[in-house]
């Protein structure tokens, strides 16, 4: 049965209102906060429009959804116990100084996003207010108003979705009911290490995001091209070193081992073969289609997360003085897209 907490999901794209879809189907009391009018519009009528690889997934579901200008103020609409902060990690601080006032006594923030963003928020409404929640191999899409397309197989009993956790590693009936509010969308569970997540889907979307962004070229593409699949591979590697520096634990990474990603970039022939076979596998899991969120927004003419992802590993490593060339490198590429000097192509990744 449904709980009766008051949820909003502040940021509606792919990720907020995939999951603010499905928990609205579950049967709670979702509200979804947008800017895009046009999608919150078709998210009320004829509702929002989610599809998948297997047909469950595909169905139509009508939201409350509010646009972002025409909120309410505080008193009209909420308190919200749970607010889900799903906007692009650059704007996670606004994000949070906005919902503040909407959040309910003993309510509290949950960042699922990309990046590691927990401390901003704690910043805005304190730690005891924030909580974390990994999306770990989600792969959603928004390509058109009112429409998200999952382009990977669900986790199921196979691969844990969601892993939501405390800062400070406790197990709480708040982050249980966090994950039982997403066990509607697919698998979840509590985490004790959501910093140890954090960092690996970190370095999982380091390895994806700005390789597909950059080349032009759809995740399974980069996989089958030596150079970029290699590329990600390298990257990940620097970014398993620096966060072994941090002393964070971390999980499989795409279904390899951290120490062999970590191998691999260090020249072990072996574990790069490894990898190899781990990437050229994984094309079966997903669509040809599916392009990581960097990639989506270049296509779309958007401000990507780069700095929060491989700017972030670069940030640290300079902490702990390892030398990450393949991040920096790949940092470098993203911007001078960005900066109109070169176009997307393998050819902006062939001096990595």
């Amino acid at each position: 049965m449904a709980g009766t907490e008051r949820i909003a999901v502040y940021g509606a794209g792919a990720v907020g209102a995939y999951v603010g879809g499905y928990m609205t189907r579950d049967g709670r009391d979702v509200t979804l906060i947008d800017p895009w009018e046009e999608h919150v519009t078709l998210m009320r009528d004829p509702g929002l429009k989610l599809s998948g690889l297997t047909e469950p997934e595909n169905f139509t579901v009508t939201c409350n959804a509010v646009l972002d200008r025409d909120l309410p103020p505080p008193g009209k609409i909420g308190p919200f116990d749970v607010i889900f902060i799903c906007v692009k990690s650059f704007d996670t601080d606004a994000a949070a100084k906005r919902m503040l006032p909407y959040l309910g006594d003993g309510g509290f923030m949950v960042s699922l996003q990309n990046g590691i963003n927990e401390g901003t928020i704690a910043g805005v409404v304190g730690a005891d207010r924030t909580v974390g929640c990994i999306a770990s191999s989600i792969s959603v899409s928004m390509w058109e108003p009112g429409a998200v397309r999952r382009n990977v197989k669900l986790g199921g009993k196979e691969h844990t979705v969601f892993r939501a956790g405390e800062l400070d590693g406790s197990v709480t009936p708040r982050v249980e009911k966090v994950a039982d509010m997403l066990s509607s969308v697919d698998s979840s569970k509590v985490t004790t290490t959501l910093m140890g997540e954090r960092w690996s889907k970190l370095i999982v979307n380091c390895m994806r995001n700005p390789v597909s962004a950059a080349s032009g070229m759809a995740s399974n593409a980069c996989d089958t091209d030596d150079h970029i699949r290699r590329l990600g591979i390298r990257i990940g590697a620097e970014a398993v070193e620096v966060a072994m520096a941090e002393g964070h634990p971390l999980e499989k990474l795409l279904g390899m081992p951290p120490e062999q990603v970590l191998a691999a970039g260090k020249g072990d022939a072996a574990a790069m073969a490894a990898c190899d076979k781990s990437l050229l596998d994984g094309r079966a899991k997903r669509s040809d289609a599916q392009r990581p969120s960097m990639a989506q927004d270049m296509v779309k003419g958007r401000p990507t997360e780069i700095d929060f992802l491989n700017g972030f590993v670069v940030a640290r490593a300079k902490v702990h003085g390892i030398a990450v060339p393949a991040n920096e490198g790949i940092v470098k590429a993203i911007k001078r897209i960005e900066a109109g000097e070169i176009e997307p192509g393998p050819e902006a990744l062939a001096g990595i």
